[in-house]
Protein backbone atom coordinates (compact mmCIF):
# COMPACT_ATOMS: atom_id res chain seq x y z
CA UNK A 1 0.00 0.00 0.00
CA UNK A 2 1.17 3.40 -0.54
CA UNK A 3 1.30 6.05 2.42
CA UNK A 4 2.47 8.94 -0.16
CA UNK A 5 -1.11 8.06 -2.34
CA UNK A 6 -2.83 7.65 0.39
CA UNK A 7 -1.98 11.30 1.91
CA UNK A 8 -2.40 12.87 -1.34
CA UNK A 9 -6.11 11.18 -1.60
CA UNK A 10 -6.68 12.41 2.16
CA UNK A 11 -5.00 16.28 1.43
CA UNK A 12 -7.01 16.41 -1.81
CA UNK A 13 -9.44 15.06 -3.37
CA UNK A 14 -12.77 15.74 -2.75
CA UNK A 15 -15.32 13.32 -1.05
CA UNK A 16 -16.07 12.23 2.59
CA UNK A 17 -14.59 9.82 5.41
CA UNK A 18 -17.47 7.17 6.31
CA UNK A 19 -17.24 6.40 9.67
CA UNK A 20 -17.72 2.72 9.83
CA UNK A 21 -16.39 2.39 13.82
CA UNK A 22 -19.49 1.87 16.08
CA UNK A 23 -17.77 -0.23 19.10
CA UNK A 24 -18.89 -1.73 22.05
CA UNK A 25 -21.43 -0.38 24.19
CA UNK A 26 -22.62 1.55 21.01
CA UNK A 27 -23.23 -2.14 18.70
CA UNK A 28 -26.51 -3.49 20.09
CA UNK A 29 -28.19 -0.16 19.13
CA UNK A 30 -26.45 0.07 15.81
CA UNK A 31 -27.89 -3.33 14.89
CA UNK A 32 -31.09 -2.79 16.64
CA UNK A 33 -31.46 0.33 14.10
CA UNK A 34 -30.56 -1.72 11.55
CA UNK A 35 -32.97 -4.22 12.47
CA UNK A 36 -31.06 -6.86 14.33
CA UNK A 37 -32.52 -7.07 17.78
CA UNK A 38 -30.18 -7.84 20.83
CA UNK A 39 -33.09 -11.10 20.93
CA UNK A 40 -31.55 -12.59 17.78
CA UNK A 41 -28.16 -13.30 19.16
CA UNK A 42 -25.94 -14.69 22.54
CA UNK A 43 -23.05 -12.88 23.39
CA UNK A 44 -20.52 -10.93 22.40
CA UNK A 45 -18.98 -13.06 19.65
CA UNK A 46 -22.15 -13.40 17.66
CA UNK A 47 -22.58 -9.77 17.56
CA UNK A 48 -19.35 -8.32 16.68
CA UNK A 49 -19.75 -11.57 13.77
CA UNK A 50 -23.15 -9.96 13.02
CA UNK A 51 -22.02 -6.05 12.87
CA UNK A 52 -19.11 -7.29 10.84
CA UNK A 53 -21.33 -8.94 8.06
CA UNK A 54 -23.21 -5.37 8.47
CA UNK A 55 -19.90 -3.52 7.64
CA UNK A 56 -18.68 -6.01 5.15
CA UNK A 57 -22.27 -5.40 3.51
CA UNK A 58 -21.25 -1.51 3.14
CA UNK A 59 -18.43 -1.24 1.98
CA UNK A 60 -18.95 -4.28 -0.75
CA UNK A 61 -22.04 -2.58 -2.03
CA UNK A 62 -21.18 -1.33 -5.27
CA UNK A 63 -21.95 2.54 -4.58
CA UNK A 64 -18.99 1.76 -1.70
CA UNK A 65 -16.17 3.39 -3.67
CA UNK A 66 -13.29 5.72 -3.63
CA UNK A 67 -15.18 8.30 -6.17
CA UNK A 68 -16.93 9.92 -3.37
CA UNK A 69 -15.48 7.74 0.05
CA UNK A 70 -12.22 9.18 0.53
CA UNK A 71 -11.45 7.07 3.66
CA UNK A 72 -12.60 4.90 6.32
CA UNK A 73 -12.88 4.54 9.80
CA UNK A 74 -12.81 1.16 11.44
CA UNK A 75 -13.44 -0.49 14.76
CA UNK A 76 -10.57 -3.00 15.41
CA UNK A 77 -12.36 -6.07 14.82
CA UNK A 78 -13.28 -4.52 11.39
CA UNK A 79 -9.71 -3.69 10.98
CA UNK A 80 -8.54 -8.12 11.88
CA UNK A 81 -11.72 -8.89 9.60
CA UNK A 82 -12.10 -9.99 6.25
CA UNK A 83 -13.81 -9.31 3.34
CA UNK A 84 -13.74 -12.78 1.37
CA UNK A 85 -10.14 -14.01 2.11
CA UNK A 86 -8.59 -10.36 2.21
CA UNK A 87 -7.86 -7.66 4.98
CA UNK A 88 -10.62 -5.58 5.79
CA UNK A 89 -7.46 -2.56 5.15
CA UNK A 90 -6.44 -4.10 1.98
CA UNK A 91 -9.53 -5.14 0.67
CA UNK A 92 -10.58 -1.11 0.90
CA UNK A 93 -7.67 0.50 -0.88
CA UNK A 94 -6.74 -2.10 -2.85
CA UNK A 95 -10.17 -3.09 -4.34
CA UNK A 96 -12.47 0.64 -3.36
CA UNK A 97 -9.79 3.01 -3.62
CA UNK A 98 -10.82 4.22 -0.03
CA UNK A 99 -8.43 5.14 2.84
CA UNK A 100 -8.35 2.75 6.00
CA UNK A 101 -7.88 4.61 9.62
CA UNK A 102 -8.34 3.02 12.86
CA UNK A 103 -10.13 3.64 15.81
CA UNK A 104 -8.15 3.37 18.95
CA UNK A 105 -9.79 5.42 21.68
CA UNK A 106 -11.25 2.89 24.35
CA UNK A 107 -14.13 4.48 26.12
CA UNK A 108 -14.80 7.35 28.10
CA UNK A 109 -14.26 8.63 32.08
CA UNK A 110 -16.84 10.44 33.77
CA UNK A 111 -17.40 13.50 33.46
CA UNK A 112 -15.13 16.15 35.44
CA UNK A 113 -14.85 19.90 34.46
CA UNK A 114 -17.69 19.53 32.11
CA UNK A 115 -15.92 17.24 29.84
CA UNK A 116 -15.45 13.37 29.46
CA UNK A 117 -11.76 12.32 28.79
CA UNK A 118 -10.64 9.25 27.01
CA UNK A 119 -9.88 6.17 29.29
CA UNK A 120 -6.24 4.88 29.31
CA UNK A 121 -5.38 2.70 26.28
CA UNK A 122 -3.94 -0.31 27.02
CA UNK A 123 -1.32 -1.84 24.81
CA UNK A 124 -1.35 1.23 22.27
CA UNK A 125 1.74 0.45 20.90
CA UNK A 126 1.49 -3.07 19.89
CA UNK A 127 -1.82 -2.15 18.48
CA UNK A 128 -0.50 1.16 16.16
CA UNK A 129 2.31 -1.57 15.22
CA UNK A 130 -0.35 -4.11 14.28
CA UNK A 131 -2.35 -1.36 12.70
CA UNK A 132 0.70 -0.21 10.25
CA UNK A 133 1.03 -3.40 9.62
CA UNK A 134 -2.08 -4.39 7.95
CA UNK A 135 -1.70 -0.89 5.99
CA UNK A 136 -4.23 1.43 8.11
CA UNK A 137 -3.45 5.06 6.86
CA UNK A 138 -4.12 6.91 10.36
CA UNK A 139 -6.46 6.76 13.46
CA UNK A 140 -9.46 8.19 15.40
CA UNK A 141 -9.35 9.07 18.99
CA UNK A 142 -12.69 10.48 20.73
CA UNK A 143 -13.10 12.41 23.88
CA UNK A 144 -16.70 14.20 24.83
CA UNK A 145 -17.61 18.19 25.51
CA UNK A 146 -20.59 19.18 27.19
CA UNK A 147 -19.78 22.54 28.76
CA UNK A 148 -17.92 25.59 28.31
CA UNK A 149 -15.41 24.60 31.07
CA UNK A 150 -12.27 26.18 30.43
CA UNK A 151 -10.20 23.98 32.36
CA UNK A 152 -12.06 21.24 31.16
CA UNK A 153 -11.17 21.73 27.14
CA UNK A 154 -7.98 22.54 27.85
CA UNK A 155 -7.60 18.94 29.82
CA UNK A 156 -9.32 17.13 26.70
CA UNK A 157 -7.25 19.18 24.10
CA UNK A 158 -3.90 18.58 25.95
CA UNK A 159 -4.94 14.11 25.73
CA UNK A 160 -5.66 14.85 22.31
CA UNK A 161 -2.55 16.07 21.70
CA UNK A 162 -0.51 13.87 24.06
CA UNK A 163 -2.39 10.69 22.18
CA UNK A 164 -1.42 11.79 19.05
CA UNK A 165 2.01 12.56 19.14
CA UNK A 166 2.10 8.91 20.67
CA UNK A 167 0.36 7.64 17.49
CA UNK A 168 3.00 10.04 15.02
CA UNK A 169 5.63 8.18 16.34
CA UNK A 170 4.43 4.91 15.00
CA UNK A 171 4.39 6.77 10.84
CA UNK A 172 0.52 6.93 11.78
CA UNK A 173 -1.74 10.15 10.77
CA UNK A 174 -3.93 11.21 14.07
CA UNK A 175 -7.60 12.32 13.93
CA UNK A 176 -8.40 13.94 17.03
CA UNK A 177 -11.73 14.25 17.92
CA UNK A 178 -13.16 16.41 20.54
CA UNK A 179 -17.17 15.79 20.56
CA UNK A 180 -18.98 18.77 21.45
CA UNK A 181 -22.34 17.25 22.09
CA UNK A 182 -25.11 18.68 19.89
CA UNK A 183 -27.25 18.73 22.63
CA UNK A 184 -24.69 20.68 25.17
CA UNK A 185 -26.56 23.80 26.77
CA UNK A 186 -23.09 25.72 26.03
CA UNK A 187 -22.44 24.38 22.50
CA UNK A 188 -21.69 27.73 21.14
CA UNK A 189 -19.53 28.36 23.57
CA UNK A 190 -17.95 25.44 24.23
CA UNK A 191 -16.87 25.70 20.56
CA UNK A 192 -15.29 28.73 20.33
CA UNK A 193 -13.41 27.88 23.44
CA UNK A 194 -12.04 24.72 21.62
CA UNK A 195 -10.76 26.50 18.37
CA UNK A 196 -8.45 28.65 20.69
CA UNK A 197 -6.85 25.49 22.35
CA UNK A 198 -7.06 23.71 19.48
CA UNK A 199 -5.25 26.61 17.38
CA UNK A 200 -2.45 26.45 20.57
CA UNK A 201 -2.20 23.03 20.22
CA UNK A 202 -1.71 23.03 16.59
CA UNK A 203 0.79 25.86 16.78
CA UNK A 204 3.46 23.96 19.87
CA UNK A 205 3.42 20.48 18.19
CA UNK A 206 6.54 18.94 17.75
CA UNK A 207 8.32 17.52 14.47
CA UNK A 208 6.97 18.67 10.94
CA UNK A 209 3.98 15.90 11.08
CA UNK A 210 0.00 16.65 10.17
CA UNK A 211 -2.75 16.17 12.11
CA UNK A 212 -6.77 15.71 10.80
CA UNK A 213 -9.03 16.87 12.96
CA UNK A 214 -12.55 15.62 13.42
CA UNK A 215 -15.07 18.24 15.05
CA UNK A 216 -19.12 18.78 15.52
CA UNK A 217 -20.72 21.15 13.06
CA UNK A 218 -19.97 24.81 14.64
CA UNK A 219 -23.29 26.67 15.81
CA UNK A 220 -21.33 29.68 14.05
CA UNK A 221 -20.68 29.14 10.05
CA UNK A 222 -17.04 28.74 9.38
CA UNK A 223 -15.71 29.04 13.29
CA UNK A 224 -12.86 26.87 12.39
CA UNK A 225 -11.81 27.95 9.17
CA UNK A 226 -8.30 28.87 10.43
CA UNK A 227 -7.51 25.58 11.45
CA UNK A 228 -8.70 24.26 8.00
CA UNK A 229 -5.92 26.37 6.81
CA UNK A 230 -3.03 25.74 9.71
CA UNK A 231 0.02 24.21 8.20
CA UNK A 232 -0.02 21.51 10.60
CA UNK A 233 -3.63 20.04 9.65
CA UNK A 234 -4.35 18.04 6.80
CA UNK A 235 -8.28 17.99 6.61
CA UNK A 236 -10.96 19.10 8.91
CA UNK A 237 -13.82 16.52 9.02
CA UNK A 238 -17.04 16.99 10.62
CA UNK A 239 -18.97 14.63 12.70
CA UNK A 240 -22.56 14.50 11.94
CA UNK A 241 -23.38 13.55 16.56
CA UNK A 242 -26.88 12.40 16.09
CA UNK A 243 -28.12 15.43 13.33
CA UNK A 244 -30.12 13.84 10.86
CA UNK A 245 -28.84 12.90 7.62
CA UNK A 246 -30.69 16.40 6.04
CA UNK A 247 -29.86 18.53 9.28
CA UNK A 248 -26.16 17.78 9.20
CA UNK A 249 -25.63 18.50 5.02
CA UNK A 250 -27.70 21.13 5.53
CA UNK A 251 -24.92 22.64 8.61
CA UNK A 252 -22.41 21.33 6.71
CA UNK A 253 -22.78 22.89 3.60
CA UNK A 254 -22.20 26.36 5.34
CA UNK A 255 -19.04 25.68 6.67
CA UNK A 256 -15.58 26.16 3.68
CA UNK A 257 -12.68 23.57 3.76
CA UNK A 258 -14.74 21.07 5.99
CA UNK A 259 -15.91 17.73 4.87
CA UNK A 260 -17.93 15.12 6.32
CA UNK A 261 -17.00 11.80 8.61
CA UNK A 262 -21.04 10.79 8.91
CA UNK A 263 -22.00 7.48 10.79
CA UNK A 264 -25.22 7.30 11.72
CA UNK A 265 -26.03 9.83 8.89
CA UNK A 266 -24.68 7.64 6.36
CA UNK A 267 -25.89 4.29 7.17
CA UNK A 268 -28.86 5.01 9.37
CA UNK A 269 -31.89 3.98 6.58
CA UNK A 270 -30.50 0.96 5.82
CA UNK A 271 -31.81 -2.55 7.26
CA UNK A 272 -30.59 -5.76 6.76
CA UNK A 273 -34.26 -7.05 5.39
CA UNK A 274 -33.48 -4.85 2.39
CA UNK A 275 -32.25 -6.53 -0.99
CA UNK A 276 -29.35 -5.86 -2.26
CA UNK A 277 -29.91 -3.29 -4.98
CA UNK A 278 -32.55 -1.50 -2.15
CA UNK A 279 -29.57 -1.46 -0.15
CA UNK A 280 -27.49 -0.03 -2.52
CA UNK A 281 -29.58 2.68 -3.76
CA UNK A 282 -30.46 3.45 -0.09
CA UNK A 283 -26.35 3.64 0.36
CA UNK A 284 -25.88 5.53 -2.72
CA UNK A 285 -28.64 8.10 -1.63
CA UNK A 286 -26.83 9.04 1.39
CA UNK A 287 -23.61 8.50 0.13
CA UNK A 288 -24.23 10.93 -2.84
CA UNK A 289 -26.19 14.26 -0.77
CA UNK A 290 -22.85 13.86 1.75
CA UNK A 291 -20.87 14.32 -1.10
CA UNK A 292 -22.79 17.18 -1.90
CA UNK A 293 -22.66 18.70 1.27
CA UNK A 294 -19.13 17.92 1.50
CA UNK A 295 -18.11 19.36 -2.15
CA UNK A 296 -20.78 21.92 -2.82
CA UNK A 297 -20.36 25.05 -0.78
CA UNK A 298 -22.70 28.33 -0.30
Amino acid sequence: MSFESMKSQLSAKPGFIAALDQSGGSTPGALGHYGIPESAYNGDDEMFRLMHEMRVRIITAPSFTGDKIIAAILFERTMDGLVGDKQVPAYLWEDRGVVPFLKVDKGLEEEVDGVRLMKPIPDLDPLLARAVKLGIYGTKERSVINLANQEGIAAIVTQQFDLARQIAAHGLVPILEPEVLIKSPQKAAAEAILRDELARGLDALPGDYQVMLKLTIPETPDLYVDLVRHPRVQRVVALSGGYTLDDACTRLSANHGMIASFSRALVGDLKVSMTDAEFDATLAKAIDKIYQASTTKS
